[in-house]
């Protein structure tokens, strides 16, 4: 059988590829090896509409955050499980300064910002010196029934190969058809994640590899209905446990949990938190970032039927899904991607 497409990963990224290419009628086959601990599965799985020391809009937010909830529900309709919700972001300041900066961006920004009105409530979870802020509306992806779920609904259409991706055995037989390990197709696509880096095809691109650490513990009387803020990020996660982190290492050795930063953690939370805590699990993996902070979406300028969708980085969450559509309407229907996320604004690079 040759297929439409094969897809090379099913993280996020992968999966919303490969669901929006499906939803159009197209074959598709994905490779895609089970590992315990990828970037998709260890995310704490937010989109959060506001960024940095200086609470400003994340890139896009306004079309990415109504895209991503339209296409978490629909997909979870699909397959019968529930897989977003609002989930505020409670903001507690660390120091007078970022209580400032998010006073003067109160009345700048209105769609996201606001002080709640029930602060007395939180001071009995946790230590607040210079005040609270919420950002709102905030979303809580569950990644990993996201992945585990459409991964099921592969296995079940018989879509998936569970195995590791080999780029020695791909063939390109000619300019309208690749073959990997006897199966053929008419283009394939890298949403390989971290090994993107190392592709033969894409590893000029400017991939800024990362270590990201999250500490997973029980904290049995702290309330679900939010996620807080203070340095470190405590997130609702599966079993009534909490995700806490997270780090952005640039330079390590190994994908190893680190001792340093489960300390670091611990001393946040005797500061701040005023429950008692018990830590379960420690993770760790690597993350598929980039320079630029855009991601790479489109099809190889020499090699055209070989296709990124990669580098979301820490926003996997919200550029994916609709990415995913841009470009699985690019690949069927020649439309257009948005050229600030378009590979083909490496083409001098990836040609040579």
């Amino acid at each position: 059988m040759t297929y439409d497409y094969i897809i090379v990963g099913q993280g996020v990224a992968g999966t919303f590829l490969s669901w929006q290419l499906l939803q159009a009628g197209k074959t598709v086959l994905v490779i895609d090896e089970a590992k315990p601990f990828t970037a998709s599965k260890v995310a704490s799985g937010v989109i959060n509409p506001v960024t940095g020391r200086r609470i400003v809009r994340t890139w896009m937010i306004e079309t990415l955050l109504p895209f991503a909830l339209d296409a978490y529900t629909t997909l979870g309709k699909q397959l019968g499980v529930s897989l977003i919700a609002q989930t505020n972001i409670l903001d507690f300041h660390p120091t007078p300064q970022m209580m400032l900066a998010f006073k003067e961006q109160l009345p700048v920004e209105t769609n996201y910002l606001r002080v709640p009105t029930n602060e007395a409530l939180y001071r009995q979870y946790f230590n607040v010196t210079f005040g609270i802020g919420e950002i709102n509306p905030c979303y809580l992806v569950d990644l990993r029934t996201t992945i585990e779920a459409w991964r099921n609904y592969l296995q079940a259409q018989n879509l998936l190969l569970n195995q590791r991706f080999h780029s020695t055995q791909l063939q390109i037989s000619n300019a309208k058809l690749v073959i990997y390990n006897g199966y053929a197709a008419t283009a394939i696509i890298f949403a390989d994640g971290a090994a993107g880096a190392d592709n033969p095809y894409f590893s000029l691109l400017p991939y800024a590899k990362n270590k990201g650490q999250a500490i997973i513990a029980e904290i049995p009387n702290l309330p679900r209905t939010n996620i807080y803020k203070q340095g470190i990020t405590l997130v609702p996660w599966q079993d009534n446990l909490w995700w806490i982190g997270s780090t952005y290492e640039w330079h390590f050795k190994n994908l190893e949990p680190s001792v340093d930063f489960r300390n670091k953690v611990e001393m946040q939370l005797q500061h701040w938190l005023k429950l008692p805590y018990k830590i379960v699990n420690h993770i760790a993996s690597e993350r598929p970032a980039n320079l630029e902070r855009r991601p790479f979406v489109g099809m190889h300028p020499v090699h055209t039927n070989i296709g990124v969708f990669n580098g979301m980085g820490t926003k996997g969450c919200s550029l994916s899904p609709y990415f995913a559509k841009q470009f699985a309407d690019a690949l069927i229907n020649k439309a257009t991607i948005n050229p600030l996320a378009d590979v083909k604004r490496f083409t001098k690079i990836l040609s040579r």
